[in-house]
């Protein structure tokens, strides 16, 4: 229990936590506010159920806690450019986000975190892993740790969101702006996380190229074994998605995973992300 009213019921899995006793649409207060940022930053990945809001509450939820990021990539919600559509037609076999990532570490100044509303949902399927990366730094070994400790990884979004890729192609003009994939990040492989101070493993399979200095076949074998490494079960939790249904993760210290096993059935999510800070 929260100080206030509002409270948190962790998930069966290693991260996560169901938020009880708050209604989106009538607005929050400054208690209310803490308390959330407060289970965010302890459970790394905050769910909300049965939440009827409007576009216009979502944008105002999502102020509360930052400044919106308007995405480059993702076609925007119609009307609403902070709103980022996460869609996925009857006749589309593609989805959006079906491996494991943590969104933005491509920028040089990575995104706080994202909060998701499902708009609609299959009758089944669509779920959404996550991944504790606190935890996945935790159980390395102090070796391991040392010597992480002193590197620093290349991240980047033109191999996923350039003209060049796959994946894009593949999105069905649901992913555009391929000419603003130039940026490419660096950051340090063990993050303090900003707000709690919790040392973080900070690398995905989605953007992280390489480590800084080393060529792509020095690091593949170790980024192998970390990915590897932090997406084992123990680290992990699951969310049912159903209509109304609200996640916000903490980007800096989470993974996470949209499961595509419902072909032939449409899925929409309305996606909102926050500016962060930079990472050390």
């Amino acid at each position: 229990m929260l100080a206030n009213r509002i409270e948190a019921r962790p998930t069966s899995g290693a991260v996560g936590a169901e938020i009880l006793g708050v209604d989106l649409s009538s607005g929050l207060n400054g208690s209310d506010v803490a308390d959330l940022r407060a289970a965010l930053n302890t459970y790394g990945v905050i769910f909300f159920r049965d939440q009827a809001i409007s576009p216009e509450q979502h944008i105002a939820f999502a102020e509360r806690f930052g400044t919106i990021n308007i995405n480059r990539f993702f076609r925007a919600a119609p009307g609403y450019p902070q709103i980022a559509e996460v869609r996925k037609e009857p006749n589309q076999t593609t989805n959006i986000g079906g491996g494991w990532h943590t969104d933005h570490s491509y920028d040089q100044i990575p995104a706080l975190g994202s909060i998701l509303l499902a708009r609609e949902v299959p009758p089944r399927g669509g779920d959404t892993l996550f991944a504790s990366m606190s935890l996945a730094y935790e159980a390395l070994s102090d070796g391991l740790k040392h010597t992480l400790q002193q590197l620093r990884a290349v991240h980047s979004s033109r191999h996923v969101f350039g003209a060049a890729s796959q994946y894009v192609q593949d999105s069905d003009g649901r992913l555009g702006n391929s000419d603003k994939a130039t940026q490419d990040a660096s950051h340090p492989v063990i993050i303090r996380h900003p707000e709690t101070g919790r040392k973080t493993l900070y690398v995905n399979p989605a953007f992280t190229l390489r480590f800084e200095g080393w060529t792509d076949a020095e690091s593949k074998p170790l980024l192998d074994f970390l990915y590897a490494h932090a997406s084992k079960p123990e680290f992990q939790t699951r969310f049912v998605w159903r209509e109304g249904s609200i996640a916000f993760w903490d980007n800096r210290a989470t993974w996470h995973l949209a499961v595509n096993d419902y072909h032939g059935e449409r899925r929409l999510m309305h996606r909102i992300t926050l500016d962060g800070v930079a990472l050390e």
